[in-house]
């Protein structure tokens, strides 16, 4: 974290939060999609001084598409420089030869040996070079693959590579690597910060500081506006990190499909509005009677030493609870025994439908429920029973679409997932929607195959249910010992002793 730079020890933070987020970030490769104007290659500017500075840092190489972006970031190493008191001679501009013509650089030479070369344009390849790529406004390079691959080679020698950018597009290869990263094929390091995130961690308030301008909460409010305004139809794009062209459906009904099995059952509970007021014990026992005669066999029949998981999506009266169980197989993949639906189900019978499934999954690992809500009650007697390690009481909030719905994709492009081959459970998949850059619900209901409404309610059970094979596994073996320990001579004696795994309780 660098600190403020003058002996004022009540002066702010030089780096916003966002910015001291990303500077401290050691990642080898790091993507950030970011707003306009929020100071991010300012603050990747303090931080590759450091790094150049440094005995144990490197050279940094900053590529930026035009002559002014590599002026103004070589101008901003030099300030950083003169503050933090480093040696450092001035700012040359050299030519750099890059297979048949010339690139303007501009270049600071520190005591450590390192230098900061900033280029005008991009070059064709980046042999021969080592240390730190920093690719600036990647979306508006014109060849941003074939520029990544090459300094992706870099990380071989212990290199290390930024990629900064605003997005121009949801098809525009920038993007595409996000998503990637987002689903989880590519293991690099993810942030993302919008204006918004940008003012509410206090930059209008340090840009007022620096103008010497008085600060309030209206004048932050029109200085938002006044940007907003500016960029008219763009401002999604150019200050909220969402690409245009970014709609239609999230999920292709061939790619639902190929992931689907006519030999897996789907599981219907329904009850009248008057089977809530039945006698508690009445209640129970149809439960249980339901329980056992539909779900015991499937549950039986399942591998005992492979791990499961499961997801719910609650609904109480107008919407279905759907559960959709996990069971890891040998290939890695995850096949859904079954998928259960509830609708119209009091509270506490839902309940006793989910305890009575988790108890009998065998190695149960880990569940996400939806916690909005009603659903909230549900997801905390889960997490009572069974631990917060291993229960998630999922917020279904626009960022965790945003985070999570890529990685269920891959799911379905990886052939990851199987689940029952149903027509209800298709139109729930296909139900998500591209809205603003993140696949969500639209409030617009389906109608099934009862001629009642349905609001996604598979697709998000699914997709929390491949969230919860994701999380760490906390999955520990329970020993239940049976029979009498006898003390003896000093010591227990355990003759006679027989013990069981239990995944159900707790010693």
């Amino acid at each position: 974290m660098i600190e403020s730079l003058g002996s004022d020890i009540s002066a702010p933070f030089v780096l916003l939060p966002y910015q001291q987020a990303w500077a401290a970030d050691p990642s080898q490769v790091k993507i950030i999609e970011k707003s306009r104007r929020i100071g991010l290659s300012w603050s990747e500017a303090a931080d590759d001084t450091l790094y150049a500075a440094s005995e144990s840092g490197d050279d940094v190489w900053y590529i930026g598409y035009n002559k002014d972006m590599a002026e103004e970031f070589i101008k901003d190493c030099a300030f950083w420089a003169k503050q933090y008191n480093l040696a450092a001679g001035e700012v040359k501009e050299e030519v750099l030869q890059d297979e048949g013509r010339d690139i303007l650089t501009f270049r600071i030479k520190f005591a450590s040996g390192r230098r900061i070369v900033a280029l005008a344009s991009t070059p064709s390849n980046l042999r021969g070079k080592q240390g730190r790529v920093v690719i600036d406004e990647a979306a508006f390079h014109d060849n941003l693959k074939e520029l990544l691959k090459a300094a992706l080679a870099l990380l071989m020698w212990g290199g290390q590579v930024r990629i900064i950018s605003t997005h121009d597009g949801d098809e525009n290869p920038f993007n595409q690597l996000i998503k990637e990263v987002r689903a989880g094929r590519k293991p690099y390091s993810l942030h993302r910060a919008t204006l918004d995130d940008a003012l509410e961690q206090g930059l209008y308030q340090r840009i007022c500081l620096t103008l010497h301008r008085q600060w309030s909460v209206e004048a932050e409010a029109a200085w938002r506006q006044e940007l907003v305004d500016f960029y008219g139809d763009a401002a999604d794009e150019e200050l909220f990190c969402i690409p245009t062209q970014g709609s239609g459906t999230f999920l292709t009904r061939q790619l639902i499909e190929q992931c689907m099995s006519d030999e897996l059952p789907v599981l219907r509970f329904e009850k009248p509005d008057a089977f809530k007021f039945l006698p508690e014990e009445t209640r129970i026992a149809e439960t249980l009677a339901w329980c056992e005669d539909h779900l015991e066999p499937l549950l039986a029949r399942l591998d005992p030493d492979r791990q499961s998981f499961m997801g719910e999506d609650f609904g109480r009266t107008g919407d279905l609870t759907v559960i959709t169980p996990l069971q890891e197989q040998q290939n890695a993949s995850f096949k859904a025994p079954f998928v259960l639906e509830i609708r119209n189900i009091p509270f506490e019978q839902q309940k006793q439908i989910v305890f009575y499934i988790i108890d009998r999954l065998p190695r149960f690992s880990h569940g996400a429920f939806d916690a909005r809500g009603n659903g909230q009650y549900l997801a905390e007697v889960a997490a009572q029973k069974y631990g917060e390690t291993r229960i998630s009481e999922v917020m279904l909030t626009e960022s965790w679409y945003r985070e999570n719905m890529p990685r269920y994709k891959a799911a379905f492009e990886d052939k990851s997932i199987l689940l029952p081959l149903d027509a209800d459970i298709i139109e729930d998949h296909r139900a998500f929607k591209i809205i603003k850059g993140v696949a969500k619900l639209p409030e617009v209901r389906t109608i099934g195959h009862d001629n009642k409404k349905r609001h996604g309610d598979a697709g998000v059970s699914g997709a929390m249910a491949w969230f919860a094979t994701r999380q760490e596994n906390s999955f520990e073996p329970v020993i239940r010992f049976t029979g009498r320990i006898r003390p003896s001579a000093g010591h227990f004696d355990f003759t006679g002793i027989s013990s069981r795994r239990d995944t159900a309780g707790y010693l």
